[in-house]
């Protein structure tokens, strides 16, 4: 029962995060940064760049937390799940895609779905990769 407290008092803080930070970054590319790119109109930065950092926060915990930095799997669980999980946001990324394709815009569509997906695994592995260098292998 403790565990699924700490899951979901850390959901809140994720979704909460996930709120500020998208938005945050959204107003960025809105005032320029996807204007970059030519042929696509409003990009969901915001939510690319939840996803890429979340992503790169799994991969870097998952090692560190099973490793130097040994936590009580109900801390662990709370914070991989709760609070990645509520600040990750491929609901949203899948959702925000369809409406790219139903609006129409299908470059932006194809851009957000690969700029998603393949900046969200690199992320991961290097998130990975830094901790197995930083921290060494999870035995």
């Amino acid at each position: 029962m403790f565990k699924l407290l700490l899951i979901g008092l850390g959901g809140a803080g994720g979704s909460v995060m996930r709120y500020l930070v998208g938005g945050w970054m959204q107003k960025l590319g809105d005032g320029g940064i996807a204007k970059l790119i030519p042929g696509v109109g409003v990009f969901p930065l915001g939510t690319l760049t939840v996803n890429v950092t979340g992503c790169f926060l799994i991969g870097l915990l998952n090692v560190a937390l099973l490793g130097p930095f040994t936590v009580r799997e109900e801390f662990r669980i709370a914070l991989l799940v709760g609070v990645l999980g509520g600040f990750t946001t491929f609901s949203t990324y899948g959702w925000e895609t369809l409406s790219l394709t139903n609006d129409g815009q299908w470059l932006a569509a194809v851009s957000n779905f690969m700029l998603n997906n393949v900046l969200g695994f690199a992320a991961a592995w290097l998130g990975y990769r830094l901790a197995v260098a930083w921290f060494g292998t999870v035995s």
